[in-house]
């Protein structure tokens, strides 16, 4: 993960404002930054978003394959994750350093996303226990400014939104055995119902207190952070501790309880936005909200 040098002075200012819910750039402590969202923004994918976060750029793309189902769930299809830290993003994504935190973010995204309770996987069988719907979700990271994961999981959740899946015509020859056909017409398609796709809220404890969308300095203050999945009805689908610091049971219950509060309230705007962009033909421009 990208991380700054901070001075014991700026580590001082920093816990001080915190303490009094008055953050360095103004904002109170369960304040996002301002966020840019852009839809179809990649030709050659099934769905693609970009999402700007403070200076924290992000772009995912969809594409969708058809592949064989697991064993285990033969009526299903699924989703698979790789995450791209670009050197261009902080110097420190060189080397294995930006291979460790890719796969790492991977397979974070991999257990909030890839299941029945965030997306119908079922919807995405052809056949069963021969053909399905494989959706291999890439994510690049074009700009570091801390809130890796916040970023992702909105811009996932775009993106999954933008899908658009070729509908399958099956036909049987002579012989009885199937065979499958794609639809030409772009327009002919499915799409993925979003509505209890998570989005992740990072929240970071820094002196007593934790803040939403930190910084990387103010991560530099933070002893750990807590990971919370949250859907727009405020259920935490995943819960996962990051850092080297401990936190207390109180404070994973407050941590916990925000997280679920803060989660809820981004999902409206996002999904209005979604919406609008849909309804109007507005995808390609580049939209703000929050902050």
């Amino acid at each position: 993960m990208a991380t700054v040098q901070v001075s014991e002075a700026e580590k001082v200012y920093i816990l001080h404002g915190i303490r009094d819910d008055l953050r360095v750039d103004g904002r109170s402590c369960e304040d996002y930054r301002h966020v840019e969202l852009e839809t179809d923004v990649v030709s050659n994918t099934d769905g693609s978003a970009k999402v700007t976060l403070g200076h924290t750029a992000v772009l995912v793309g969809v594409k969708a394959e058809i592949g064989k189902p697991r064993p285990m769930v033969p009526d299903e299809g699924y989703l698979e994750f790789f995450v791209d830290c670009s050197a261009n993003a902080t110097p420190e994504f060189e080397g294995r350093g930006g291979e460790e935190l890719g796969t790492e973010l991977s397979n974070t995204l991999y257990k909030v996303f890839n299941n029945k309770n965030s997306i119908n996987l079922k919807s995405l069988s052809i056949l069963q226990g021969e053909h399905c719907w494989v959706l291999y979700v890439d994510v690049l990271l074009l700009q570091c400014d801390g809130n890796l994961y916040d970023a992702i999981s909105i811009a996932v959740k775009a993106a999954l939104f933008n899908t658009k899946i070729p509908k399958v015509h099956m036909s049987s020859d002579s012989e009885g055995s199937k065979e499958i056909e794609l639809s030409d017409d772009p327009y002919d398609c499915m799409r993925l119902n979003v509505e209890n796709v998570p989005c992740i809220v990072t929240l970071c404890k820094v002196g007593h207190r934790h803040v939403v969308d930190a910084t990387l300095q103010e991560k530099a203050c933070s002893v750990a952070s807590l990971l919370i999945a949250v859907t727009q009805k405020g259920t935490v689908t995943c819960l996962r501790k990051v850092g080297g610091g401990s936190l207390d049971p109180e404070s994973v219950f407050e941590m916990t309880e925000t997280g679920k509060r803060v989660g809820k309230a981004l999902h409206a705007p996002l999904m209005n936005l979604l919406q609008q962009e849909e309804n109007l033909g507005k995808s390609r421009q580049k939209v703000g909200f929050l902050g």
